[in-house]
This record gives structure tokens, sequence and C-alpha cells, in this order.
């Protein structure tokens, strides 16, 4: 071959030798993107339909949820556990916009308004196919929201964050899985109370401060639930199987125990703050037994009652393990 010829035959050369690469490269990810494409196919083949009975009635699942969006707090830590991070969700009413407890799971999950005001127009943009609220908060927008996608609603919210996790759980065609967790958690609490014996039999007290009234938490309250469950004993005036009791000063006694624990819903502006300073330094509150024998906690409002859900639950065990268990160690 001529010398004058030889740098474009070794050109040529070259580049049939990366366009055949790149014909085999392009083979091979056709090969992995049509195995990814069966994978899905086979997935949606097998997947069957199925009917949800809820708070606001019946609901059929066609397809399955891959796309949900959850309007309540609880619901949030429902889908977090069982493994499903929400396309949209309603704010954290604590955090900018999560809970610390969980804002490192909701990397990139869209704010839809909070639980008692939705952002109906977000959440079609969202193109969800499967919301899931609550009838306390959203029983007037439900027909709105089951227009954009198959819903499902939990009944009502406080003591029942057990059940409604359960309703969650099966929406998400999950019911093995949410009843695994729940079955888990029970015998943690179990096994807590179990290696706390006797202690279980100190009369526990539960306050929370708000911006403008302060709260003696009853049974019927998410941590009044958890107490309960695992056997402790409360205050006389705290045994109410309702909500909360709104205090006045005049109540301050009602809140004595064997050990008392308080929390702050603090929403930035500093009123809670304000109030809990206000009562805590306040000569009825200082007189009280359980803060001369030092057994006053303070304790996150998020985890002890605003969260709601399976994750702060376990949250708040962590605290009454700390508390209970390993001051002995």
């Amino acid at each position: 071959m001529s010398k004058k010829y030889l740098p474009a035959f070794i050109l040529m050369l070259v580049l049939s030798l990366v366009l055949a690469a790149c014909g085999g490269s392009s083979s091979e990810d056709t090969s992995d993107e049509q195995e990814q494409n069966n994978e899905d196919s086979s997935s949606s083949e097998d997947f069957e339909p199925y009917t949800i009975e809820h708070a606001m009635g019946e609901t059929t699942i066609e397809e399955k949820p891959e796309r949900v969006v959850i309007l309540t707090n609880e619901g949030t830590e429902a889908l977090l556990a069982l493994g499903v991070q929400p396309v949209g969700a309603v704010k954290s009413w604590l955090g900018d916009p999560w809970y610390d407890h969980i804002s490192d799971q909701m990397e990139g999950v869209e704010v839809v308004g909070d639980e008692s005001n939705v952002n109906i127009e977000k959440i079609l943009e969202l193109q969800p196919d499967l919301i899931i609220g609550n009838k306390m908060r959203q029983e007037d927008i439900y027909d709105k929201l089951s227009k954009i996608a198959p819903t499902v609603f939990a009944e009502t919210l406080r003591g029942e964050w057990q059940e409604n996790f359960m309703t969650y759980s099966k929406a998400l065609n999950k019911e093995e899985e949410g009843q695994q967790l729940i079955e888990e958690y029970d015998q943690r609490l179990e096994d807590f109370a179990d290696q706390a014996g006797d202690k279980l039999d100190q009369e526990v007290s539960v306050v929370r401060f708000m911006p403008d009234h302060v709260r003696i938490m009853h049974k019927d309250s998410f941590s009044g639930v958890i107490l309960d469950q695992i056997g402790f004993n409360r205050p006389e005036s705290q045994q109410a199987e309702d909500f909360m009791e709104k205090a006045t000063k005049e109540r301050i006694p009602a809140m004595d125990g064997d050990i008392l624990f308080h929390f702050t819903y603090e929403t930035g502006d500093g009123a809670a703050k304000e109030v809990q300073q206000e009562w805590l330094q306040d000569p009825l509150f200082k007189n009280l037994e359980v803060v001369k024998s030092g057994e006053v906690h303070e304790v996150s409002d998020a985890t002890w009652n605003t969260a709601g859900g399976y994750l702060a639950a376990n949250e708040m065990v962590n605290d009454l393990e700390k508390i209970f268990l390993e001051e002995e160690e």
C-alpha cells in the first residue's frame, strides 16, 4: 500500500472498530431494557385488583399503586414504615417541612398543603394512582379527591394509630407486611414491660404546653394509648378515656405523679415556650411532689404527640427505655 494512503486507511480502521463497539453496547443496552420491560410487564400482569372497606365506603384499586399521596402525618409514617415513599404528602405540623425524625426519608417528596388545608391542585399535578386521607380532617373534599384517583380514608385521629396503620397497609396491598410490623411493635412493648417490672406501678403524668393554653393529656391521646398498652399507671385525674383536659393553673395539682413528661407545641414564634416557662416557674408547679423528687422530663412534642404514627411511637419507646431501663446501667 502506498504510504500516501496509509493514514486514511488507519483512520477508517479505527472508525470501524469504534462503530462496532458502539453497536455491541447498544445491543446489550437494548437487551437490558427489554428484560426490565418484561419484568415490569410481568409485575403488572400478576397484579389483581382489590377492594378496600374504609371510613367513606369501599374503593377498588385497579392498578398497582406507584404514585401515592398521603394526607395525614401518621399516614406518612405508615407509608415510610412499609417501605413506600409518597410522591406527595401534607407537611409536618412541626419542621421545615418535615419532622426531624423523618426528614432524611422524605427527600424529593412534594408538599400538598397541610392536614387541614389540602392543596387539591398540587395533588392533581402529581398524577397519583392512590390517595390516602382521613375522614376527620378531609371528609368535605373526599368526592373531589376520588375524581383524581382511588381514595381511601381512615376514620379519625388521636389514639387509633394502629387501626389506621392497618387501613393504610390494606390500601397499599401490604396487609401482611403491616401486620408483621404491628406484631413487632407489640412485642417491643411487651419486652419493655417485662424489663420495667414494678416500675410500671409508678403513676405517669403527661402535660402539653400550647401557645395559648395547657393540656393535661388523658388516655385517648397518642402517648396515653402507648403508656396504657405498656401497662403504666396514670394519676387518677388522667385516667379518663377521652383526649385531654384544658387546664387552668388551679388544676396544676392534677399534674402530680411519680414521674412527669411534658412537651411543647412550639411553631417558631416562641409563644408556646413562653407558656411553658411561665407554668414551670409557677409556685404551684414547683410545689408538686414530682418536681421535688426531680422526676420531671421534657420530651419531643413531635414524637410524643403530634406525628402520631408508627415511627414516632418507636421514638417514644426509645425515650421510655432510656429513662426507665438505662438509668440502672
